[in-house]
């Protein structure tokens, strides 16, 4: 029988790292403009908590991605949104990555440590460095915007292909089991 929709466990943690990749951009915009005290320090925690646990997320997404098939898109597009999808599906992947070990080497560049929730402490990346660490916050910054830009295009694309299209796309990622018929969701 031909696979129409991702398994259960990917598209919960698609849906757990969209909420969560949300969560983290929003507290860091916010935290970044607080003034210096507690509550910019447990923002920044929490920015911190959230991020690693998108990295452990990415990496275990990466390794269900290897091990288990993808899905037959059974829809017709056009050759160049195709590639567009696999670009952006592959951008994101990098940017989901990279963001939060730039984040890493960025605290660690500034001279904090980074803990996961007060378990354990992740190593230092790299010695305090000012400059270094200013550098990385101004690229996590950049990457943080583009990865939302991403996110942004990703749902709008979603969102025509349900609504537009009818094709049924967003039912490959749905936890509603139901055919890839036109409309379907």
């Amino acid at each position: 029988m031909e696979q129409t929709r991702y398994t259960t466990p990917a598209i919960l943690i698609h849906w757990v790292m969209a909420a969560l990749i949300i969560v983290a951009w929003t507290i860091g915009t916010l935290a970044v403009d607080m003034p210096l005290g507690p509550d910019r320090i447990v923002s920044f925690s929490w920015h911190k908590w959230i991020g690693i646990t998108v990295l452990f997320l990415v990496l275990l997404r990466i390794v269900w991605r290897l091990t288990h098939r993808v899905p037959e898109l059974n829809i017709a597009m056009p050759k160049w949104q195709e590639r567009t999808m696999a670009f952006t599906h592959w951008a994101l992947y990098i940017l989901m990555f990279s963001i939060p070990v730039v984040g890493w080497l960025m605290s660690s560049a500034h001279g904090y440590t980074v803990n996961y929730f007060g378990l354990f402490e992740l190593p230092d990346l790299v010695s305090k460095d000012k400059v270094l660490g200013e550098q990385l916050e101004d690229l996590h910054a950049l990457l943080a915007d583009g990865l939302m830009i991403l996110v942004g295009l990703h749902v709008l694309a979603a969102l025509k292909h349900q609504f537009i299209d009818k094709d049924g796309l967003l039912s490959r990622m749905s936890f509603h089991k139901s055919s890839n018929k036109k409309g379907a969701i």
